[in-house]
């Protein structure tokens, strides 16, 4: 029932070439630092990414993108990283763009067992074709497929060894819905704590959708962009 992994290079160790991994995060908030930096070092080539972002040309995802690791991106955001968009333009980087609701609610249909949902986003624009559409009501609808992934990395504030975990404000993001629509689980987290420690109230994600537990160091925790503004009088 433990389910601690003693490294970040021994949780991903059986990510092979060519896999779909989801990753947590919003921006570079919640992002699950030292998996990914383990899977930087260890090479995997060919990955589908299932994100809301590829993080920024030297932070998040960004670095296996610099590393020429990923093959395809399913996201909803694509700005402040200039290798992704550079990729993009040449061919390089196959991209599905998604707004991101319908990315969310793909990701939790897909843990919830729903192959598909119809959506009014989209409809009558390019994010509708090819797609089958139906008419509800008096409003337009798209069908939108499921998502599900071999592997989710997912970032939480603290967990148990059982692999119950809380997540910290907006570091919650995307974590939750990944972890249940991946078929391997993968959490970091920043402090491991003892089994019964935690209030079964407070848990926001119980242990039956995890399979991994790491406990993270070194967390970096970068802002995308940090604006201020001179202090008066200064």
């Amino acid at each position: 029932m433990d389910k601690v992994i003693g490294s970040a290079a021994e949780a991903v160790a059986d990510i092979e070439d060519g896999a779909v991994l989801m990753s947590g995060g919003f921006g570079l908030c919640g992002n699950p630092e030292n998996l990914i930096a383990a899977l930087r070092d260890k090479g995997v080539k060919n990955l589908t990414i299932i994100s809301n972002n590829c993080g920024t040309t030297d932070k998040g995802l960004g670095i296996l993108l610099a590393n020429g690791q990923v093959k395809k991106m399913i996201s909803s955001y694509v700005g402040e990283n200039k290798i992704f968009a550079e990729q993009f333009l040449s061919g390089e980087l196959e991209v599905e763009l998604n707004p991101q609701g319908t990315l969310a609610e793909r990701i939790r249909a897909g843990g919830a067992g729903i192959p598909a949902f119809y959506t009014p986003t989209g409809y009558g624009t390019k994010v509708a074709e090819g797609k089958e559409t139906r008419r509800f009501g008096d409003r337009d609808y798209v069908l939108e497929t499921s998502l599900t992934a071999d592997f989710a990395l997912v970032k939480a504030y603290k967990g148990d060894r059982w692999g119950n975990v809380v997540f910290r404000k907006t570091a919650r993001n995307f974590n939750p819905m990944m972890a249940m629509a991946g078929r391997v689980t993968i959490v970091e987290v920043e402090e491991l704590v003892e089994v019964g420690d935690l209030d079964p109230d407070e848990v926001h994600l119980p242990g039956v959708y995890v399979q991994r537990v790491l406990v993270g160091k070194h967390y970096d925790k970068p802002i995308e962009q940090r604006t201020t503004r001179p202090r008066e009088g200064g």
